[in-house]
């Protein structure tokens, strides 16, 4: 059982930052030394392939080491080429003591941030379709990072107030994406070049650092990188703004996913600022980018179904959810408004509202027999209750009062949207959405002033399997529902009435 290279090469992509390298590998062990140098020197050739994406050849040199478990002692093996059968001993290896100084004073940091929102549309009934409609949409974002008409802005983030250096612009088209990063020519700190794509990085690091403790990470030289569309060089053709419309033939959906990308990259000082650009900060974007994509994938379809110009309303504040089954007490069938209540008093407490514990099933009929709302015979049954119940209880535990909101049918629902929208904003509670034979607990509201249309995040308690996020999140038990979905279904029953219950935020202090 070796070493997974393709998963350890994923969790590396994200922790390292472009401009540092695999060198080699350390294997801890008493078998025959050179041999498992050999092997430390193969492995650390795999995963250098892995993380380039590369099948070719590494003619680099690759370093093995071999540590006794017993005393410590390192012994170190270079291997010339991938091809090479021989290993050459190390015999003299020093050490120093400040192994960051010659990192840092060598060195600096390429930092650059983008919030993308990527909205795609996909057929509603061919599902399916949308993972590889997302696909394109990612690859078309990483086809713009190349764009000639991308226009990357670099500026100095930790200069000293006495040094003011003006920003390079380095457009899309004179960036360079064939020369492999270690045939590039590295310049003298001290260039001075009217050509800005050649000017080293070492233009915006500081020439000077008076003591030793400056050599360190937090103290690193940052380049800060922007990245800009430019949308201002002259064109041959004189063109008006135009806007092209491509009708959908089929019912479609809108979803819209938001990236937000931040990469940091070393980038030794002689390092032309048109290099690190291109063999660093944008790799290192397209990395951070498809690492993203893969962990939206499985959460595709639970996105938020967006309303065109709608405003989202949402809980102020943390909660805990409570569902069927949990803690090992089976209210299968009934239990739903029981479970609404313990969420929404999970949420007091969790604001440091109150300090009771959330109750059971039985203590919250019990409370119900204590104001005389049920008779003792209630105590250990599966009664339903409703909105009206969950009142009392607030009211009798908590001291919290509640307002109710009664409509008629579950088709009048979107005409409370204002009114809960207004309610996530001033109050910040959850709601428990009671009636007909099911109860939910509302989260939020996304409505369209304008429109009228509205979408309703709704936490389910009807769930019965683990409390697992991704599961509960993928599974549908907790996302955004429509009054009426796609296909024209109903999530809100027109022949029953429902009952919103509403608690208030206490006036305190």
């Amino acid at each position: 059982s070796g070493p997974d290279f393709h998963r350890e090469s994923e969790e590396i992509r994200a922790l390292l930052l472009k401009g540092f390298d695999v060198i080699g590998a350390l294997i801890v062990g008493k078998s025959d030394t050179e041999k498992t140098a050999v092997r430390a020197i193969e492995a650390a050739r795999k995963l250098r392939k892995v993380l380039s994406g590369s099948t070719n050849s590494v003619n680099e040199e690759t370093i093995g080491a071999v540590a006794d478990p017993d005393t410590g002692d390192i012994r170190f093996f270079v291997s010339e080429t991938e091809g090479s059968t021989s290993l050459e001993l190390v015999n003299s290896v020093s050490y120093d003591e400040n192994t960051e100084k010659f990192v840092w004073e060598t060195g600096c940091l390429l930092r650059c941030e983008i919030p993308i929102k990527l909205p795609f549309c996909f057929p509603v009934n061919k599902p399916a379709d949308a993972e590889n409609i997302f696909l394109r949409a990612v690859e078309a974002v990483i086809a713009k990072f190349k764009d000639p008409n991308v226009v990357y802005m670099v500026e100095a983030s930790s200069k000293a107030s006495s040094d003011v250096v003006q920003p390079v612009i380095l457009r899309g088209e004179e960036l360079d994406f064939d020369t492999a990063l270690p045939n590039i020519e590295l310049l003298d700190k001290a260039v001075h070049n009217s050509d800005q794509k050649l000017l080293p990085c070492a233009h915006f690091c500081l020439k000077n650092k008076s003591t030793p403790e400056l050599f360190s990470v937090e103290n690193a030289d940052i380049i800060q990188i922007s990245v800009l569309l430019n949308r201002s060089e002259k064109s041959p053709k004189c063109k008006a703004p135009a806007v092209e419309y491509f009708p959908a033939m089929e019912e479609t959906r809108l979803l819209i996913v938001d990236f937000n990308l931040e990469v940091l990259c070393y980038a030794v000082q002689g390092i032309p600022l048109m290099h690190a650009v291109s063999k660093l900060v944008i790799p290192g974007l397209v990395d951070q980018l498809n690492l993203m994509k893969k962990m939206t994938l499985p959460n595709l379809l639970t996105q938020h179904p967006q309303v065109s110009g709608g405003s989202v309303s949402l809980v102020q504040g943390s909660y805990e959810y409570y569902h069927y089954l949990q803690d090992g007490f089976d209210d299968s069938g009934w239990g739903c408004a029981y479970r609404s209540l313990q969420t929404i008093i999970s949420w007091f407490r969790l604001q440091h509202y109150s300090s009771i514990d959330v109750p059971s099933h039985r203590e919250i009929q019990q409370s119900l027999v204590d104001i005389g709302d049920k008779d003792p015979s209630f105590i250990g049954s599966r009664e339903w209750i409703g909105a009206i119940e969950l009142s009392f209880v607030l009211d009798k535990l908590l001291g919290v009062s509640c307002k109710v909101i009664n409509v008629r049918s579950g088709s009048e629902l979107p005409e409370k949207c204002r009114e809960l929208a207004m309610h996530f904003e001033n109050q910040g509670t959850p709601i428990m959405i009671g009636g007909g034979v099911l109860a939910y607990t509302l989260l939020g509201v996304d409505y369209n002033e304008a429109t009228g249309d509205c979408a309703f995040l709704i936490l389910d308690p009807h769930y019965t399997g683990t409390d697992d996020p991704k599961k509960i999140v993928n599974g549908g038990w907790c996302g955004w529902k429509k009054s009426i979905d796609s296909r024209g279904k109903s999530f809100f029953l027109h022949d029953k009435f429902y009952n919103l219950l509403l608690p208030q935020r206490p006036n305190m202090v």
